[in-house]
């Protein structure tokens, strides 16, 4: 369901290395766990040691895929992408993984992140001769790593050349012949995780994508180092030192599922944490702590017992309304939420309600559920926030808003509160939020909190998606 009050996903990647086994279809199940990550396309590459084979399209992972397409994917080597774009828009161009001829084999190359140089890495590209089949940031880093090839470069070092070249946000599952390959960015905005099926390999953007094929954890692959696996098992090199940690603190608040597990901690109970912290810094006088369904759910439980205000279901969401991200006219847009969510009258009419979620973006969605709150009867509505005022636009690949639409950038909490038409207001802090996490501000980007940018972003950088379609011609073809 469309909801321009949260931040949209990043990209789900899976890889698996796994002679003997069926590899479409383990990378279909781990896509599947990974769909919260991206709803607009999937696809999955195959390789059997010689030749790579692809299939890719618009729609969620259970509508790409068919039986028959799944069988026609043979092999013992595959990597799979589920996308929501940051850069490009959603065409069947634009899907990944990327594929890529070269003088040493095809390659492929799922990717996840955003590159703040892209724009002037393919001018110099498209100058130098060189012509793109897509409109998205991903395909510099399959051009750069192919032309590292055909000059003689083997795959790590093709990697490292590409890795000295771009600047942002990367983590990427890539596929050669013979070879599954995972790269992470020097300050791991990102997550990768490595686990391992029996003898065999498995990457992932999240953890919750192992349970599901028999796979367990391994460790996290680490900012700057490629993780190269062939017949031979597992090798490890540095494709650049790395750099001060910087792991997105929204894959914490609401990007990853939580079930994952980041920086060794499950993510449930870090946001239960998020919500008795919230409690203490932004304590209410109410009768019951509900959550905006889903991702605000593990925090109003840690609200609640902090508070000592019971628990309890009072929006219900419709889990079979169609995700999608195609705005309505005006008029259905303002009425948008109360095809997602059903308030439960007989809970919360004539309730003190505190009502937790895990952001407000532009402000418009929250208005809309607390104005439902009062409609079905609830006295006041206490709106409690786990992330901070988020008054910077991200540029490593999270679409969220430009910094113009950010309600909290040009407005006080009291402004957004009469904004939204809540009672009360409260925003977790930084410290908080920090506490919660269990480690130190230096392990995050919070720059969409603070402005900070881990990684420098040029002055002539454009917050837009279809940065390249401006000149661009929309051809589309099956792949």
């Amino acid at each position: 369901m469309w909801n321009e009050d949260t931040p949209r996903e990043a990209c789900g990647l899976f890889g698996v290395f796994a002679p003997g086994e069926d590899v479409a279809r383990l990378t279909y199940f781990g896509l599947f766990a990974l769909q919260h990550r991206g709803q607009e396309s999937a696809g999955i590459a195959v390789s059997d040691g010689a030749r790579i084979r692809a299939y890719k399209d618009l729609g969620l992972v259970t509508r790409v895929f068919s039986e028959p397409i799944l069988q026609s994917l043979q092999g013992y080597i595959a990597v799979g992408h589920t996308r929501y774009s940051t850069t490009g828009s959603s065409t069947l161009r634009n899907v990944q993984p990327i594929t890529c001829a070269t003088e040493h084999g095809n390659i492929a190359v799922a990717h996840n992140g955003n590159l703040v140089n892209a724009h002037h890495l393919r001018a110099r590209l498209e100058a130098a001769g060189e012509q793109f089949e897509s409109t998205n940031d991903s395909e510099v880093i399959v051009r750069l790593m192919a032309r590292a090839l055909e000059n003689g470069a083997d795959i790590v070092d093709a990697i490292r050349a590409m890795m000295r070249q771009v600047r942002g946000a990367y983590s990427l599952a890539i596929l050669t012949p013979t070879q599954l390959i995972g790269v992470r960015d020097p300050y791991g905005v990102r997550p990768l995780a490595l686990g391992r099926l029996g003898r065999a390999w498995v990457l992932a953007s999240e953890t919750c994508a192992f349970p599901p094929i028999g796979a367990d954890y391994a460790r996290e692959v680490k900012p700057g180092e490629i993780v190269v696996i062939d017949a031979d098992g597992l090798h490890t090199y540095e494709g650049l030192p790395r750099a001060c940690e910087a792991l997105c603190m929204f894959e914490l608040i609401y990007f990853a599922r939580p079930d994952s597990h980041l920086y060794g901690r499950l993510l449930y109970e870090v946001r239960r944490r998020m919500g008795r912290i919230l409690a203490r810094e932004h304590p209410a006088e109410a009768d019951l702590v509900i959550p905006v369904p889903d991702s605000g759910a593990p925090a109003a439980v840690g609200y609640a017992a902090e508070s000592g205000i019971p628990y309890g279901d009072g929006l219900i969401k419709n889990r079979y309304a169609p995700r999608t991200f195609i705005q309505p006219e005006q008029r259905l847009r303002e009425q948008s939420v109360r095809l997602k969510l059903t308030p439960l009258r007989e809970v919360i009419a004539g309730k003190r309600l505190v009502v937790v979620d895990d952001s407000i973006v532009r402000g418009t969605t929250t208005r809309q559920i607390v104005r439902l709150l009062f409609e079905a009867g609830a006295r006041e509505v206490h709106l409690r926030i786990t992330a901070p005022p988020i008054r910077f636009p991200c540029h490593y690949g999270i679409d969220m808003a430009t910094q113009r639409e950010l309600v909290a950038a040009h407005h006080t909490v009291e402004d957004v509160r009469r904004q939204v038409g809540a009672t009360t207001l409260g925003y977790l802090s930084i410290e908080g939020l920090l506490e919660a996490a269990g480690h130190p501000r230096e392990r995050f980007c919070l720059a969409c909190f603070n402005g900070d940018y881990p990684i420098p972003i040029p002055d002539d950088v454009e917050l837009v998606k279809e940065i390249f379609e401006r000149a661009t011609p929309a051809t589309e073809a099956k792949p």
